[in-house]
Order: structure tokens, then sequence, then C-alpha cells
């Protein structure tokens, strides 16, 4: 369905503007009028990684007047496969600076607003207040039902989009016209069920595409052109190179946008999605040992089974010595039980010590009383133990 135009259009367009913009202009949807609507269009990208950097890209070049960037984090190399908005330059710099300076490297017309904090309950309502647009560039689910519980209440669209090794998901969430995220998932799925990308990895082009689909999104919703993605979520399919698109209809008895919604307030969303579950932070309490505890059992030939629960390719990157694989879905499904052993005290460790804490809890719950796992996971034995091994 068409909506109006989100903003006002701008009194005018500088020469210099006309010139830059020209390819938009020329299109009869977008126009002059379009174009002032994006000068005077007020954006906000949380997040400047996989998503956000191609989504900052494209809004600064689209002549998006005002970018505000939420990010508090650093660059790291890992990030340059797919965060293209860095350089090699950057890595140890604030990723809201290095996004900044790309920004205005594209368009120095636009004014770029730096929020360098995390996005929480206590400062999401006064910072989305200031934009008009929402661009929704996280990959966690708790921030993912902030952002979408903060729009609700505030009346404001954002643009969604996801991204997990080659499949990607977008769409326009907006109460007023149609359906919130909440609608099309309702409860966040149970810990350690979905992993992140960090833990499944993602095509680094993959975040090109999906993002370019948000920026296209926000353009249109902006300048009030086209059909956008409000009650429709678009499925990309990388490798078999398909798209799709499912319905989404508003729940009339959503939690936050229904007709008698239960929730009216921003809640506490880390505990609304549980990061870890509360069987597997039981199972940790008291049975969770550092990598220097680690090597120091190592050097003393303590009877230990060191059992690695992430996947084969991540194992492949790198792994503690004398480590033995067995991926977390083993445990999930049973099957490595029988062969754990009974005259060693099994020590379990994955990437940061989440998957690791939820097979604990399995372990505990089969009659493993004194099985352990490594806080901090693989890379915490690298920045504590061997600092010469890679890190993903």
């Amino acid at each position: 369905m068409s909506l109006p135009p989100l903003v006002e259009p701008a009194a005018e367009l500088t020469v210099d503007e006309v010139r830059r913009y020209s390819r938009h202009l020329i299109i009869p949807d977008v126009g002059m009028d379009g174009q002032k609507r994006l000068k005077n269009a007020k954006v906000l990208c949380v997040g400047a990684g996989g998503l956000g950097s191609p989504a900052l890209m494209y809004l600064a070049a689209a002549g998006v007047g005002t970018l505000g960037i939420v990010e508090f984090d650093e660059v790291d190399e890992s990030n340059l496969q797919r965060q293209i908005i860095h350089s090699q330059a950057d890595i140890g710099r604030s990723k809201a600076e290095s996004a900044k300076d790309s920004v205005l490297g594209i368009n120095p017309y636009v004014k770029v607003n730096l929020h360098q904090e995390r996005l929480e309950a206590d400062n999401v309502m006064e910072l989305f207040a200031q934009y008009d647009l929402i661009v929704d560039g996280t990959d966690n689910f708790a921030t993912r039902y902030l952002v979408n519980d903060a729009c609700v209440l505030l009346n404001k669209p954002y643009v969604w989009g996801s991204i997990y090794r080659f499949d990607g998901q977008a769409s326009v969430f907006w109460s007023e016209h149609g359906p919130c995220y909440r609608c099309l998932y309702p409860e966040p799925p149970p810990p350690g069920m979905v992993p992140s990308c960090a833990e499944g990895g993602v095509l680094g082009v993959l975040c090109a595409s999906i993002g370019s689909i948000q920026v296209n999104e926000a353009i249109k919703l902006l300048a009030g052109i086209g059909d956008p993605l409000v009650g429709r979520l678009m499925i990309y399919d990388a490798l078999e190179m398909q798209y799709r698109q499912v319905k989404v209809r508003k729940d009339p008895d959503c939690a936050v946008c229904g007709e008698n919604p239960t929730v009216t307030e921003l809640i506490d969303y880390e505990a609304f999605c549980g990061v870890v579950s509360d069987e597997a932070q039981e199972a940790a309490l008291g049975s969770t040992i550092t990598p220097k505890q680690l090597k120091e059992w190592i050097d003393a030939d303590e009877k230990i089974e060191i059992i690695d629960v992430r996947e084969q390719n991540e194992y492949e990157i790198v792994s503690i010595p004398g480590a033995k694989l067995i991926p977390k879905n083993e445990f999930l499904m049973g099957n490595a039980l029988q062969d754990m052993p009974q005259d060693k005290k099994i020590v379990l460790h994955c990437k940061t010590g989440v998957r690791s804490a939820e097979v604990l809890a399995v372990l505990k719950s089969a009659g493993f009383a004194d099985a352990v796992h490594v806080g901090g996971g693989v890379i915490g034995w690298v920045n504590q133990i061997e600092p010469s091994k890679p890190v993903y």
C-alpha cells in the first residue's frame, strides 16, 4: 500500500546539490520534491556494523539530510569482511567515528549525529524522538525488541533487517499502518537456539543485499513513493538466488500494538530474551573456571576431558590443545552422553561461554555433577594463554 510522505520537503536545493542528485531528480517518482524531502529527513541508524555499513553509505549518497549513528563498539579486524564502512586503518577506532568519516567522505552535505552509547531502555525514547525514521541494523534479539517497542510507543516507523550465513530478511514495521516486529515474532527463541553471526557466520556481501533493501524502503517512506514493505516480509536466499515474500498481518492480540496491549512501557529486554537460559545460569554457578585454571590443570596432568562444543569450521580456525570436538547439538539430541568418560572431570568450552553453559546444564541433569565449563571460552584462552593464535 502507498503511504503519504513521512517528512515535508526542504525549502530548496543548492546548485551543488542539484548537480549531485541529478540522477534522482530526473526520476519522475522522486523529482525535486522527493529530493527535498530526503534533504529534510532525519534518519537514525542503530549500529554501524554489517547492515549499518551499507545502510549509512547509501543513505548518505541518497542525500538524507541528517544521519544519526548509535554505536558504542570499536572496529575489529574480523569486522572488515563485511562492515565496508570501515577500513584497515580504522582497527581499534570507535565505529561511530569511523562511520562518520566515511559518511562525510561520501557526502559532505549530510549532518552526522553520533550517539556513542549502548542503546538501552533508559535512553532509547529520547534518542528515537529526534528522528523521523529508524533503520535497525542490530544483531541480537534483546535490542530488536527494544527498538520495536520504542517505535510503537513513539509511533515511529522503522526498517528492519536480519542476516545469517546466506539468508537475509527485511521488512518495514509501523504499527499505525501495519504489524510490528512482535506481530511477526511474539516471543524470542529459547536461549541458545538461534546462533548469532559471531557463532554461525555470515556471507559478507549478504549485508549489502539486505542493507540496500533497507535503504530502498527508507527512501520510499521518506519521499512517499512506491509500495513499502509494510505487512510484508522479504526473504532472500543468496545460495539459491531467490527472493520470496510472506504476508505479515497485524496481530490483534499483540502484546505491544494489539487492541489490549500488555506492554505499555519499556521492559527488561535482556531478561525477556534470556541470553542464557535459567538452567544454564544455574549450572554455571560454581562450575565455571578461567582459562588460566584450565592451563594449570593441563600442566599438572589432571584427569580431565576437554570438550569443544563449537562447530567443525570454528574448531579448524582455532582450538585449545587436547580438546575433543563434540558440537552442542550432539548433546541436545542426547547422542553424546553415552560417550562421556566416567573417570575424568569433563571441561566444556565454546567460543565465549554461552553454548558451553547450555551443554553444562545438559550434563548436570544427566548426572555429571562435577562437570565445569570455561568462562570466556576459546577467545579467553587465546587472549590469556596463547595470544599468537587467531581469533574470529
